[in-house]
């Protein structure tokens, strides 16, 4: 079994749990996060490094690996988990879209350019990506998050396809609705998130632990999205009849948030 990691995007939510299962673990971990004091509070409870910094800049993942490589000697897991959405459609601005893709997809394209040579110099390493359902499926009301994670998922297989027979494991953690500051803030979304089960940080954790002893590439906390999965490939249709009556829904529900209450007068009292 591997015993060092990196995991950005660890200040909360998924990233500090798996960072705190791993640590838990007796695995030596560095964290990353944008949030320096933040960070520094998990570093505290667990033990592991801290690195603040913007891991979506290959400048900011290249002082991450470095450091890691320096502080553990060898990294055998990165953990690529930080993410940002919108809550947007075609009303995202270019800086949006763009920031979105920064974090969501380049952070690990950059990763995976500083971390797979180093790998295959060394036998092996694996690349943990959260890319959410919406890897999979989609993600109504959030057009930037739907696309970057479905551009995650991409690259994550083209990297599989590529390396596997190298020692490279790539593996993709899939969840729907998380109790995540994230969730709470999705406003109307957040009805249709959690139309399945709602998991905690720690249950993601737990089913990206048990995913670090086997190579499977989907790691799906929500076994549901594997059946929504074969759904979409073999009926895309009727699958999206079936998102576009859940986005209807949403319309209706958006509409009587931001409806204002009449206020009863003689004539329509």
């Amino acid at each position: 079994m591997p015993d060092t990691a990196v995991v950005t995007g660890a200040a909360r939510g998924i990233g500090r749990a798996i960072a705190t299962r791993l640590t838990r673990e007796g695995w030596q971990v560095v964290v990353a996060d944008l949030d320096a004091a933040e960070l520094q509070s998990v570093a505290d409870e667990t033990g592991a490094l801290a690195v603040p910094g913007d891991t979506s800049t290959d400048a900011g993942v290249r002082h991450l690996v470095d450091t890691a490589y320096d502080h553990l000697g060898h990294v055998d897991v990165f953990f690529a988990n930080a993410g940002i959405g919108t809550l947007k459609g075609l009303d995202a601005s270019d800086d949006e879209w763009g920031r979105t893709l920064e974090t969501n997809v380049l952070a690990h394209v950059r990763a995976a350019r500083h971390l797979v040579p180093r790998w295959l110099d060394a036998g092996g390493g694996r690349l943990v990506v959260t890319a959410s359902a919406a890897g999979l499926l989609t993600m109504l009301g959030d057009a930037p998050y739907s696309v970057s994670k479905h551009a995650a998922v991409s690259f994550a297989e083209w990297l599989s396809a590529t390396y596997r027979h190298r020692g490279i494991v790539v593996q993709a953690i899939c969840p729907q609705g998380v109790q995540t500051r994230m969730l709470d803030g999705s406003g109307p979304l957040k009805d249709l998130l959690t139309l399945d089960a709602t998991l905690t940080v720690d249950e993601v954790a737990d089913a990206a632990w048990q995913a670090l002893a086997t190579d499977a590439f989907y790691v799906l906390p929500h076994p549901e999205v594997s059946g929504y999965y074969e759904q979409r490939a073999a009926r895309p249709d009727a699958w999206l009849a079936g998102m576009n009556r859940l986005q209807q829904k949403l319309d209706h529900q958006t509409h009587l948030s931001t409806t204002p209450t009449s206020t009863p007068t003689q004539e329509n009292a």
